[in-house]
């Protein structure tokens, strides 16, 4: 290495996985042709790596903040484009981090373009899932399996039931992040994880209504309303949450469907909703080896599976729904509107929505590597999530801000709530 040229990561190397970083370089010559490269492992010891290229400023200096790549995995100024085009070797690979005592750890290089690559200057980027004073007790109550975060402080706080359910065992990287910006979360598995079935057959709408009963027993939960946040096939179950159990304050659907999907819904023994099933002959085949699902289910509106429309008309919850206008496993755009025109019709108005053009199914908490495909636990096949990348970076980070605004607002804490923290 180099001991002129130095890398720098502002404002601390040490940040919260959702948290920027400036990535500056000094010591270049005048206009040196240099190759930036990040590279991490996730949980399941996959090895993920991006590279750019850049030119140096006059001043032998390089800042991804202003200053574009020239060819590489991203073209073009990408402040944090290292990070969100980091890929694997194997196609439809998607980066597993769920671990939220395992820190996304991102090692940061500089290159000499030019011959064999020589290493210039290295610093390691340690990105925490679970901020300081942030605890995490592993859940077996009852039925529930999961894990609770909690956020430092008396409290009182707001409390969210994160349903990252699909995809097997137990995800718990959005729930301890949103811990980090003060909110009291539980999220739980429903299969895949502790003594819980490896597969499910049907879904019972009890267990989560234990999961909110427990949720609100918590000492330091202060909201009346519980929030309920969901991604994909899990939507529909926090709409399905929402319309037919107390308690929920406010409720986060994204990606989701507008009926109950693949498996049916009970509730005290009796089924309440059927399954709406995807037509397999719609399942497109693509040169990639992934399929592309966007058109697969089959219509919910239509006469025969309009039983499995969740009645939102019936909830008294507020709404958040987000849609992806590119996503591809199925047409989230198409449930949204399905889903506003009902509520409109019933005279409701306890919703809002947001719709972000070249974003992609997995929109998740801000600054992971962006997901093209990957294998589809429902499918059993690698299947194509859509977006275009850049612009589904740009989703995440709006939409992760949007998300904290809307529970801040209608999951409040009262005065009697307060009282009791403090005791």
């Amino acid at each position: 290495m180099s001991s002129r040229v130095r890398l720098r990561l502002l404002p601390s190397a040490r940040c919260l996985f959702d948290e920027p970083v400036q990535v500056k370089v000094s010591g270049l010559r005048s206009r040196q042709l240099v190759s930036m490269r990040a590279r991490s492992t996730d949980d399941k010891g996959v090895l993920f790596r991006s590279s750019a290229t850049y030119r140096a400023d006059g001043g032998g200096e390089v800042d991804l903040q202003t200053d574009p790549s020239l060819r590489g995995s991203y073209v073009g100024v990408e402040p944090m484009g290292l990070l969100r085009s980091l890929r694997a070797d194997a196609s439809h690979t998607k980066f597993y981090k769920s671990d939220a005592r395992n820190p996304h750890v991102v090692e940061f290089s500089v290159h000499e373009e030019e011959g064999e690559g020589r290493t210039l200057a290295e610093e390691t980027n340690e990105r925490l899932l679970m901020g300081e004073g942030v605890s995490r007790i592993p859940v077996r109550d009852g039925n529930i399996r999961g894990a609770l975060f909690t956020p430092p402080g008396a409290g009182p706080f707001p409390a969210v039931l994160d349903l990252y359910t699909f995809g097997g065992g137990l995800s718990e990287r959005r729930a301890c992040l949103l811990a980090n910006r003060g909110f009291v979360v539980l999220t739980v598995a429903l299969y895949g994880h502790d003594d819980l079935p490896k597969k499910i057959r049907e879904i019972h709408l009890d267990y989560f209504e234990e999961a909110i009963q427990f949720l609100k027993k918590q000492p330091k939960v202060g909201s009346k309303g519980v929030g309920v946040i969901s991604l994909s096939k899990s939507g529909d179950l926090a709409l399905s949450i929402a319309s037919y159990l107390p308690d929920v304050g406010a409720t986060v659907w994204i990606n989701g469907c507008s009926a109950n999907v693949a498996f049916p819904l009970y509730y005290k023994k009796s089924q309440i909703l059927p399954a709406l099933m995807a037509d397999i002959s719609k399942v497109v085949p693509t040169e990639s080896g992934a399929f592309n699902c966007k058109y697969a289910m089959q219509n919910p509106l239509a006469e025969e599976n309009r039983a499995t429309l969740i009645p939102i008309q019936q909830a008294e919850a507020r709404f958040l729904f987000v849609a992806a206008e590119d996503d591809l496993n199925w047409d989230s755009k198409a449930y949204v509107d399905e889903m506003v025109e009902r509520l409109r019709r019933h005279g409701k108005e306890n919703f809002e929505s947001v719709c972000y053009p070249g974003s992609g199914h997995y929109l998740e908490p801000p600054y992971g590597p962006y997901c093209p495909s990957s294998f589809h636990g429902v499918l059993g096949k690698p299947v194509l999530w859509g977006g275009e990348p850049r612009s589904h970076a740009a989703a995440e980070v709006h939409l992760w801000k949007k998300i904290q605004d809307f529970f801040r607002t209608h999951l409040t804490c009262d005065d009697a709530a307060a009282a009791k923290a403090k005791l």
